[in-house]
């Protein structure tokens, strides 16, 4: 097919890397190689510059890359208009999510979605909120599901639920013992925390500053799952998402800890460029994200 030449150069643009684009594709490095090559050969000049540590774009591949992604998606908008004919929803979907809905809500999702749409080729990506979010600014994913503040003018934001953030402390804890702490109570603790760039990280940094508490120690740790992990061994305390402690609190093998006079809650929310055209798979997914029951 005309496109497959095309959706390789644009794949390794993107990635600016040869051997993470013939992952993407399921295709040997030697094979993506030969395709730039034949497209070089094709149009007579060099499109990519190329060094064992930097790839970069010729003027002749800045252009054709530009004209290469338009190509690309008219050829997946005739499609998708050709399908309608039949009612069948078809497609590609790049959606993406933060960690806490990228393991804990988004699976059921895409696992109903993909039952009811078998023609749609999703492709799923999680990393922490910020990376997310710059993934959707880039076109690199049609959309992501994202949580805490999202504060960027060129992309579409829309909540799809609230979320409930609660302390939790190892069972074994001093604070495990009082039925309700305020924030003196709090003070002098080893936190357990995520990365820089993560919702989570985001909200427990602006509760603390706000509340004025002085931490003692902090452990810093690259996912949700981590951090409930470190204080069920003891390590410190931490405010996490109530969705990813669901199973331990029920077995009785974390405790949460009211705080007094405060119910915590943040937003996660969809994300997608701004005046981007929506494919067909991209509305129906939308449309069913915002009536799954998971939501509701």
């Amino acid at each position: 097919m005309i496109a497959d030449p095309l959706k390789i150069f644009v794949t390794v643009v993107e990635h600016k890397n040869f051997s993470r684009a013939a992952e993407e594709l399921y295709l040997s490095q030697p094979s993506v190689s030969l395709q730039i090559r034949n497209l070089e050969n094709e149009l007579g000049t060099k499109l990519i510059n190329r060094s064992p540590k930097h790839l970069e774009l010729t003027q002749s591949g800045e252009i054709f890359y530009g004209y290469a992604k338009q190509i690309l998606h008219l050829h997946d908008k005739a499609k998708q208009e050709i399908d309608q004919l039949t009612n069948v929803v078809t497609g590609a979907l790049k959606v993406g999510a933060s960690y806490t809905i990228g393991e804990y809500i988004l699976p059921f999702v895409l696992a109903e979605f993909a039952a009811q749409f078998p023609n749609v080729d999703i492709e799923a990506s999680i990393a922490n909120t910020e990376e997310m979010i710059q993934a959707v600014r880039a076109n690199h994913l049609d959309l992501a599901l994202v949580e805490g503040e999202v504060n960027y003018s060129d992309l579409d934001i829309r909540p799809i639920m609230e979320d409930e953030i609660i302390l939790v402390v190892p069972n074994q804890h001093a604070l495990a013992r009082l039925p309700v702490v305020t924030a003196e109570h709090l003070q002098d603790q080893v936190w357990i925390l995520r990365e820089g760039g993560s919702g989570t990280r985001a909200f427990s940094d602006k509760l603390i500053k706000d509340w004025g508490i002085n931490v003692k120690k902090t452990y810093i740790f690259g996912s949700g799952q981590a951090v409930k992990q470190a204080v069920m061994a003891g390590l410190g305390i931490a405010l996490v998402s109530s969705w990813i402690v669901r199973k331990e609190l029920n077995a009785q093998e974390l405790t949460e800890i009211k705080i007094q006079g405060k119910r915590l809650t943040r937003s996660f929310s969809l994300i997608n460029p701004k005046n981007h055209e929506m494919s067909k798979a991209m509305e129906v997914f939308t449309e069913q994200l915002f009536s799954h029951d998971l939501l509701t």
